[in-house]
């Protein structure tokens, strides 16, 4: 009898963990490593944020909260959603956990039975299918494609649909592509979900603030009020804010799921960070004003980066519109030998290479759902990415 569960056997490890941990031992070793593959920002934490958490500690906010957080935060995150998507939330509609990763796990283990089929687009955060998995339902991948600027199509949506739906993963701005739905495409695919009263909707607006080129951001229940009573709205305040490390998400959405969601979180890790949790009701009730001035350094470097990996033999870079990252097709380079005689026959063959050969570390599409491409975290500097960039048209231009 195996030891392991057989349930773990279903997924594997994130493989964006992996390059950012194959990238720090390569640095460690002496090697000259450039890592593209961290989602999260370059910035520090800002200032009022660390102080309010700071202050947490000197006033002994030290103790175990409600296991779903406390209500100053859940009251500042209905704040949130009020002021900027116009959803009307109350305390008791809201969890805040250990991460949005949590709140998507914890949603997901509360509500899926062996059977139940949860749509993913693709490309895809690589945690998605595994999570749905973990908890004992099948992933449905609906593959959206670079014609339709890696967005998926009403019909592709309608097309994935079964009786045995239960979820809809919707996220946008993207990782990885950085692909934004305006509130036109998006009511193209609520107009599906309003004929599949069945399937509820889990959002994941993680990237919601990191928009560029006067792009509107919108989710589900703000475009179609309807869907209010099926949507999970997700967030947290990982990326605008850059507290990555401070692990605080949130989701709002009908009392009957987060009271599931609570009795989840109550029996594993119990309440997020007392002090993150402090310092996250800073985050969205203070001011805003960085968030712009940080996008602008975001523009200017997708911007530089789009403009090169263009420049690059056999690659072909789409400009999206928010979150940190580009997910360029590499769909020339295929069928090549790398300069130090290494085939490259898959979008992983490619990144292995590249690191091994030039020092810079990307993630491979497939780890994503869709090949052949790579994904660029340019949440870097403006150095680096020249560099970086530089170094990968030098590859691709030696590919024979």
């Amino acid at each position: 009898m195996p030891f392991l569960s057989e349930t773990l056997a279903r997924v594997k490890p994130s493989p964006t963990i992996a390059v950012s941990n194959l990238a720090a031992e390569l640095k460690a070793a002496g090697k000259d490593v450039i890592g593209l593959g961290a989602g999260e920002p370059d910035f520090d934490t800002p200032q009022n944020i660390k102080d309010a958490g700071i202050a947490a500690i000197v006033a002994g906010k030290t103790k175990y909260t409600a296991p779903d957080g406390i209500i100053e935060l859940k009251q500042a995150i209905c704040a949130k959603f009020k002021r900027d998507n116009g959803l009307d939330y109350t305390p008791a509609q809201v969890s805040v956990g250990t991460g949005g990763k949590q709140i998507l796990y914890n949603a997901l283990m509360a509500t899926l039975n062996p059977g139940d089929e949860v749509v993913i687009p693709a490309p895809y955060w690589v945690s998605y299918p595994d999570m749905v998995l973990l908890a004992g339902g099948t992933p449905v991948i609906a593959e959206a494609q670079a014609q339709t600027a890696y967005k998926l199509t009403p019909e592709q949506l309608e097309a994935a649909i079964t009786p045995k739906t239960k979820w809809f993963i919707f996220n946008s701005p993207s990782n990885p592509t950085g692909a934004g739905y305006t509130a036109a495409e998006l009511k193209g695919l609520t107009d599906v979900l309003m004929r599949h009263p069945h399937v509820w909707v889990m959002t994941d607006d993680m990237y919601e603030h990191l928009v560029y080129d006067g792009f509107e951001f919108a989710t589900p229940a703000q475009v179609e009020p309807a869907l209010y009573d099926r949507t999970l709205t997700c967030n947290g305040v990982s990326k605008a804010y850059a507290m990555t490390g401070w692990r605080i998400g949130y989701a709002a959405g009908p009392e009957q799921i987060i009271k599931a969601m609570r009795k989840v979180q109550s029996q594993s890790t119990s309440n997020p960070c007392t002090i993150s949790q402090w310092a996250a009701v800073e985050a969205l009730n203070g001011t805003q004003d960085y968030i712009p001035v940080n996008n602008q350094t975001f523009k200017r470097r997708r911007d530089l980066v789009v403009a090169m990996l263009n420049e690059a033999k056999g690659i072909t870079c789409p400009t999206p519109e928010g979150a940190f990252y580009v997910y360029p097709s590499i769909a020339g380079c295929i069928g090549k030998t790398s300069p130090a005689g290494k085939a490259i026959a898959t979008d992983e063959d490619f990144a292995t290479a590249l690191l091994e050969e030039t020092g810079v570390a990307v993630v491979f599409g497939g780890a994503f759902g869709l090949s052949p491409n790579f994904r660029v975290s340019y949440a870097t500097s403006d150095e680096n990415l020249k560099e970086a960039c530089t170094r990968i048209q030098r590859f691709c231009a030696a590919l024979t």
